[in-house]
This record gives structure tokens, sequence and C-alpha cells, in this order.
């Protein structure tokens, strides 16, 4: 550990992490075995980081929320094992809603992305250059969003999904397509994305089933859901699909047009 960084004595840090010149981390800090913090890079209280994370130089990990409503309550950040921080990314440390912000393990997020309070992202997910988290977004396991996202706060990505750069989303988008155009909208399920998971070509052909009803037959949402339900063999990603439309309560992009 470099003697020009600041340490707080009561930090926790793990056998093996590195700690360059520069960095400042408070005191209510836990970090993993086998991290890199690269200079200049700032980690405030509440921050819990895994093993085998990269914390490149600049980035500020668990700074109090930019929300008027929070009230100095005790909340926190967390960081999953394997998982990159690229120069400059911004992460803000939960609020009374969830109590915690949360980036999952074998994440990539690129520089100059920021996560706001309450942010909920999930496992092996890549977050691309500049792109912006609202307050209280979920992003599921294994999603790509491309750069100069925005996400508008408490929305929702489900699982596999791949959002094309620039996008604004602002409705929830469901899982295992591919989104893109302004407004935002269903360009094709993200069959690339499965398959490089390792997602066999049946699933993948009775997932495109489901929203060739839901999106590419012109249905209303209502209709859609019925219609997959009586006509659809059962399948876990049916039920993933349709329960995560139901719980959509600001609503689901809308279809290609």
């Amino acid at each position: 550990m470099s003697e020009l960084a600041y340490i707080h004595p009561d930090a926790k840090i793990g056998k093996g992490t590195k700690i360059d010149p520069f960095v400042t981390i408070e005191g209510d800090v836990e970090i993993g075995e086998n991290c890199w913090i690269g200079s200049n890079s700032v980690i405030f209280n509440g921050a819990r980081i895994g093993n085998n994370v990269q914390i490149f130089p600049g980035v500020i990990v668990s700074a109090i929320p930019q929300d008027l409503k929070f009230d100095g309550e005790y909340t926190l950040t967390h960081v999953g094992d394997n998982t990159t921080l690229r120069e400059y990314v911004t992460i803000n440390r939960g609020t009374a809603d969830q109590m915690e912000t949360r980036i999952g393990k074998h994440c990539l997020i690129m520089t100059y992305v920021h996560v706001a309070h309450d942010c909920l992202i999930g496992d092996h997910c890549i977050i691309a250059n500049s792109v912006a988290l609202a307050g209280h977004s979920i992003i599921e396991d294994h999603c790509v969003l491309e750069g100069l996202v925005a996400v508008q706060q408490f929305i929702r990505i489900g699982k596999y999904s791949f959002i094309a750069g620039t996008s604004k989303v602002r409705k929830n988008v469901p899982p295992f397509v591919k989104a893109a155009r302004e407004p935002l909208s269903y360009v094709g399920i993200n069959a690339i994305g499965m398959r490089r998971r390792g997602i066999s070509d049946e699933v993948i052909t009775r997932i495109e089933d489901i929203y060739r009803v839901i999106y590419v037959q012109n249905q209303n949402t209502s209709k859609a859901i019925g219609l997959v339900e009586k006509e659809l063999p059962n399948s876990p990603e049916k039920d993933y699909i349709l329960d995560f439309i139901r719980d959509s309560k600001k609503g689901i992009m809308r279809g290609n047009l």
C-alpha cells in the first residue's frame, strides 16, 4: 500500500490488495482480497467491495446520494467479486428505499458511468461508457447497455437484454430482447447474446415465439398476454416474461412499428 494514500485505520483491507498513491479510503469500508484501487479514487463510508475487484483511477464509490430526501440514514454500496470499475465511474450509496446500491459479480462498468442511489445491477452485466442510471434502476443479470444510454428512475431491465447506444429508457425493458430507436422500441430478441451465454436454440425459439405474439402481431398488451398463456407451451421463460410484464407498473417499451 502506498504511503501517499490515506487509509482510515478502521478500514478492512483484504490480503493481496494493492492501493495506489492518492487514494482515500474512509473508516466504514470493507475491501476484499486481491483487489486493485487506482490512484485518486475515493472509497467512502458504506462501501463493501468483494474479491478481485479492479478499480481504475478517479473512481468514486459510495458517495452520499444526490437525493434531497436523503436524511443521513445508514446505507451501503456493494460491489461484487471480479467486477471492474473503469476510470471516473461514480456510484452513490442507497437511501431508505433500498438501503443499498448493489453491483453484482463479474460486471464491467466502463468509463464515466454513473450509478445512482438504490440501483441494483445483477451479475455479468456490461455497462458501456457514459451510461447514466437514475435512482432505483434495476438491471438484471447478463444485460448489455451500450454507450450514452440514459435510464429513467424506477426502470427495470430484464435479464439478457441489450440496449443500443444513446437510447433513452423511459419504460421497462422485458427480458431477452434488443431495444433501440426513439422512442425505445423492440427490435428483436437478443439471440446472439443468449447463444454466447450457452442458451440452447430450443429455448431461444420459445422466447422468439412469445415475443412474436407480444410485439410483432400488434396486439394490445393484455390481449397478447392472454394469447401467450393460452396458445404457447408452458416453460420457465414464458412464466418469467409474463410475470415481468404484469409487474411493470410503468409499462413496457413499445413494439417496432
